[in-house]
């Protein structure tokens, strides 16, 4: 995941040649049915989970039981599906910047949450502090986390260049064990993204919280689809941007009159 290299390490005026750990990164050219599907700018870990959740996050397949093969050989992925016509209409690159944008995407065409999930404040601030407890990000400075929880703690936390890339892979390996996502949550490094919660949504994942901003795109799907966004998680403050109600001690008058404005919202949209 990373590589010892040399640089000019400069301190209060003084300069020397040292070491330091450099996260890697590499290219992941991704074929589907023989078909150029898309370029990642990838961490070079997990790459089977993230073919298989971007995949699925792309609504190329509906499950993992659809791909018949993955095949990863060096910087090349290829995977044969159950539907072999069922191809991209265009290529795609991914890069490790966490670009993407859904503002030419009709909002009321996205899946809408279904699901029961419940937490309280508390489960959401310790869980980010334990997400972002990462020896790799202390040790290189230049990685993502991304960690999903259930009702009975973490079940898997993933580290890459891109979020984007990490929520993949956490998604990827939610569908090959086989886990129910509806009942459970994600926390993540750094700003959660409209293309963030788009994958949310594909995956029917109801919260996302994140010790880190949100942009206003976002918090307008997430308000329309019925997903949690929760931000700024740190020391005993959040923001609750959107759904508070699945947010338990919140009272109820403040979540209503969250779930009043967002209502007022949408009529003006």
């Amino acid at each position: 995941m990373y590589r010892k290299i040399d640089c000019i390490k400069g301190n209060n005026g003084s300069f020397e040649l040292e070491g330091h750990q450099v996260i890697e990164e590499m290219p992941l050219a991704v074929k589907v049915n023989g078909r150029h599907a898309l370029t990642a700018m990838i961490s070079p870990d997990m790459l089977r989970e993230f073919v298989i959740g971007f995949l699925f996050t792309e609504g190329i397949i509906k499950d993992a039981d659809e791909i018949e093969s993955i095949k990863i050989e060096g910087t090349d992925a290829g995977v044969l599906t159950k539907s072999p016509f069922k191809i991209l209409v265009s290529k795609k690159t991914v890069l490790s910047g966490c670009g993407g944008s859904m503002s030419y995407l009709d909002i009321a065409k996205l899946p809408e949450i279904e699901s029961e999930l419940t937490l309280d404040s508390e489960t959401v601030r310790n869980s980010v502090k334990e997400t972002l407890d990462s020896k790799l990000h202390v040790l290189t400075g230049g990685i993502h986390v991304v960690g999903l929880y259930d009702a009975n703690g973490k079940v898997c936390v993933v580290e890459d260049i891109g979020r984007h890339n990490a929520l993949d892979k956490i998604i990827g390996y939610a569908l090959e064990k086989g886990i129910d996502l509806s009942s459970t949550y994600i926390i993540c490094s750094g700003r959660i993204s409209s293309e963030m919660v788009r994958k949310c949504l594909a995956a029917n994942i109801p919260v996302i919280a994140s010790r880190g901003a949100t942009t206003t795109l976002a918090v307008d799907i997430a308000r329309s689809r019925g997903l949690t966004i929760v931000g700024f998680v740190r020391s005993k403050k959040m923001n609750v941007y959107s759904w508070g109600k699945r947010i338990t001690d919140i009272p109820v008058s403040v979540s209503e009159s969250l779930l009043e404005d967002e209502k007022q919202e949408s009529q003006t949209k």
